[in-house]
């Protein structure tokens, strides 16, 4: 019998989302560095143009640290039904084109085109077709990965950005993957990857040295998986009908945190990122969970169930920035926060759960900034 023919995967994710739209919707913002989210004193980057990225600024980045790399600094609030709306642009274009359609964020998603709805010509020019139809109709930048699985269709996505395309072939994975660093490669955090420099890991040429039986003593479960990205294989599936949960964000900073500011930013960061995947699939739940993980790996969670589901992105912040503080001050570094909203039931047609808001020294609530405030007076 004869293999089956590879699959066409697409990964199409938008150039820096939020900052495009605020640059689209406002002219005096195009070609300046924006930051989307809060310049004051306990405020957290949500999203940078790529403008503010040339200086550093990052998302998940303190405010005051993002103003210190780039003193002109622009930072606009966040206008989550703004964004939203356009992602569900964007996602019924994507349903034009195929039918597994799995969505990550509000401003990326799989595509699996291996049955060509459209009928064209190859995988390259389904992917050309559809970021022209996303700029065409909402004005904005998209880059496109493709490749014959998810992770590979991943690191194409990045390789050509901003307003790009890249396709890795099935006869070319395992020499693409071969020359990046490890820690590009998705489920290799920085930790993993400082472990993997330790034990002479580098590249994927060196990951795809170590047989599975070594990577498993060293990583345990995780080998198995290291072992075939270092092939460039990935099996999983394109998965439109996940039944979530939860939802949570995590991220390893690149230094140990001890500052509180710091780490309350980026608890804030992550309880952003978890509602922007809570608005779009319209789920919202009653627990919130934050995770520490400190620099001797000890890891400690505080959790907090509420009476009502939390459909309000400000009791989603006050409730994580409430759950950290109970650790805080702490004694030693902080490797890494999360933050997961569960216990998902139906909507409720409420008023947001003001009776959690905390005192805040940023807004709660998606209002609009004037757009050419800069940082330095918002702070």
């Amino acid at each position: 019998m004869s293999a089956p023919a590879p699959r066409k995967i697409l990964h199409i994710d938008m150039d820096a989302f939020f900052a495009s739209v605020e640059q689209r919707d406002e002219p005096s913002l195009k070609g300046q560095p924006v930051a989307v989210g809060h310049g004051a004193a306990r405020g957290v980057v949500a999203a940078a143009s790529y403008e503010a990225r040339a200086f550093g600024v990052r998302s998940a980045m303190a405010s005051t640290t993002a103003l210190a790399l780039c003193p002109r600094l622009i930072f606009v609030k966040p206008r989550f039904e703004v964004y939203r709306a356009v992602s569900r642009q964007i996602h019924t274009i994507f349903a034009d084109y195929a039918e597994l359609i799995e969505p990550l964020s509000l401003d990326e998603a799989y595509l699996d085109i291996t049955d060509n709805r459209r009928g064209l010509p190859s995988a390259s020019a389904t992917a050309r077709e559809i970021r022209a139809r996303i700029f065409a109709e909402t004005g904005l930048t998209a880059s496109a990965g493709v490749s014959y699985n998810k992770l590979l269709a991943k690191l194409a996505s990045d390789y050509r950005k901003p307003n790009g395309q890249f396709v890795i072939p099935p006869e070319a994975g395992a020499d693409f993957v071969a020359g990046l660093p490890v820690a590009r490669f998705h489920g290799v955090g920085p930790v993993t990857a400082a472990r993997m420099r330790s034990l002479g890991i580098l590249t994927g040429t060196d990951l795809r040295a170590r047989d599975l039986a070594w990577l498993t003593s060293h990583f345990g479960k995780a080998g198995a998986w290291y072992h075939a990205l270092a092939r460039g294989e990935d099996e999983r599936p394109v998965r439109s009908d996940r039944a979530r949960k939860s939802s949570g964000s995590e991220t390893t900073f690149a230094r140990d945190l001890t500052d509180a500011q710091d780490i309350e930013a980026g608890v804030l960061a992550m309880a952003e990122d978890v509602w922007s995947w809570c608005a779009r699939a319209r789920a919202f739940g009653r627990t919130v969970t934050v995770k520490v993980k400190f620099a001797n790996f000890r890891i400690v969670t505080r959790r907090r169930t509420v009476a009502r589901e939390i459909a309000d992105p400000g009791a989603l912040r006050s409730l994580s920035l409430g759950l950290v503080r109970t650790l805080l001050p702490v004694s030693q570094g902080v490797r890494l926060v999360g933050v997961t909203v569960s216990g998902f039931g139906p909507v409720r047609t409420a008023p947001p759960l003001a009776q959690l808001a905390l005192d805040l020294s940023r807004p709660s609530g998606p209002s609009r900034a004037p757009p050419h405030s800069q940082a330095a007076s918002a702070a």
